[in-house]
């Protein structure tokens, strides 16, 4: 999806597809879309960087003394959204925050991406792809247009109608998705019912971040129109497998060859490739709490439902939290296996990829590949082979974060300081909370 486009390209365009108003879209710490609605008259002025809007609204960015925050637009996010109303066309630009006095405003998920990929380039790397897999579950609506537990199908993984009945709505979803520029690889029914999978191709690392958030918005907007609501949650329901967003990651050298390959390695991997590894692993517990930041994030993250539990990686088995999947050359990637939905895209992928160039700067050795079910094994065999398990809740994942300065500087300290107090809080809310299963296990009982 990635091009060229200038601001003659874009006024033509929205003059000739009757475009009247402009989405101005960005992304808040929590990974939530936010967007500020201007009439297309507005156009010019958001070309020329003037838009302004409150920074004090939005949720961990700034106080109301400091509020006024500029929006400047990535003219290469120009989309008009393939869906029409009756009074004309809807687009769309992603921008960059920046503060009055012209600099990219510290609290913008997207411009702290663009940081990281500035140190990358400073190791002598081009550039950075990312190609996600993003599950999710769709609901039945009621009378009233609001999301229920019934689930739209009993199908199961790359199951077909008359079973798989969400199979139109994903057929319209993919549709749309290839209007708006996707060019999509995959499309299928995922392992439990109701769940389904749509995977696209690889982008550079802030493209493909944009196209998370727009595959998001495209499919719950979609979904609503079949009678259905889109969840990314990573764990709607009990006893049936999560939804995850598997990170298939590779880095590029300045020549543009895959710098993680190299045909006369174990493996076909390079040195760089394993030392990325090794900054994942030592990482990986700090990293949790960013690539799983919810509280249900850790319902999924348990044995028995094909979620990755151990900091352990293989090229064979899919049991680890990072797999090398079986291509090589240009296609060599690495596949962290833990992110889920719900994560920030651009924080997720600033802390990733400060993971693992902080083991290639520090060449950090990679343990040994465990390459048989580690579901199978027994504490003392884990424990023997060095694997080692994730946080098993919000409330240790953020405690591991705290403690690891390379992931804390891959978010540098605003977003981190509101990053840590908003976990701090979901936290103690949710242990608050007395559960339907309390309920039932202890009302009668005592």
């Amino acid at each position: 999806m990635n091009k060229e486009i200038t601001r003659e390209d874009i006024m033509n365009d929205a003059k000739e597809r009757d475009v009247r108003y402009l989405r101005l879209m960005f992304t808040d710490i929590a990974g939530r879309i936010k967007n500020v609605e201007v009439p297309i008259s507005q156009l010019k002025k958001v070309l020329d960087n003037k838009m302004m809007f409150d920074g004090s609204s939005i949720e961990g960015f700034v106080r109301i003394e400091e509020s006024d925050m500029y929006l400047y637009p990535d003219l290469s996010t120009w989309l008009v959204f393939p869906w029409s109303s009756e009074n004309g066309s809807i687009a769309r630009l992603i921008c960059d925050v920046y503060t009055t006095k012209g600099e990219p405003f510290a609290g913008d998920p997207r411009s702290n991406l663009k940081r990281i990929l500035a140190e990358m380039k400073d190791l002598g790397f081009s550039h950075f792809n990312l190609g996600p897999e993003p599950e999710f579950f769709l609901f039945k609506l009621d009378e009233n247009g609001e999301p229920t537990m019934d689930l739209n199908d009993n199908g199961g993984y790359f199951d077909l109608a008359p079973t798989d009945l969400g199979e139109n709505c994903r057929r319209d979803i993919v549709l749309e998705l290839e209007k708006a520029g996707f060019e999509i690889e995959a499309s299928h029914h995922e392992v439990a019912p109701g769940q389904h999978e749509i995977d696209w191709k690889y982008a550079n690392a802030v493209e493909a971040c944009d196209n998370i958030q727009t595959f998001k918005l495209i499919v719950k907007t979609i979904a609503r129109k079949h009678g259905l609501h889109a969840t990314f949650m990573p764990k709607p329901v009990i006893g049936i497998a999560g939804s995850g967003m598997h990170f298939n990651l590779s880095l590029f050298n300045e020549e543009g060859k895959n710098a993680f390959y190299d045909p006369a390695g174990e493996l076909e991997l390079s040195d760089s490739c394993r030392h990325f590894i090794a900054g994942l692993m030592e990482h990986a517990k700090a990293l949790t709490a960013v690539c799983n930041p919810t509280v249900n994030s850790y319902k999924r993250l348990v044995p028995g439902y094909e979620a990755p539990v151990y900091i352990a990686w293989s090229g064979q088995n899919r049991s680890p939290l990072i797999r090398i999947p079986s291509s090589r050359g240009i296609s060599t990637r690495v596949e962290l296996r833990s992110v889920d939905p719900t994560a920030n895209p651009y924080l997720a992928m600033a802390a990733i990829l400060q993971a693992g160039l902080e083991g290639i700067k520090n060449e950090t050795p990679v343990p040994t590949a465990v390459d048989r079910n580690i579901y199978a094994m027994t504490n003392k065999e884990r424990m023997d082979a060095g694997i080692s398990d994730l946080p098993s809740s919000l409330s240790r994942a953020v405690s591991a974060l705290e403690q690891d300065e390379v992931v804390k500087s891959a978010l540098g300290e605003h977003i981190y300081a509101n990053f840590i107090e908003a976990k701090r809080f979901e936290w103690a809310a949710y242990r608050s909370q007395v559960t339907t299963w309390e309920l039932d296990q202890y009302l009668k009982l005592y």
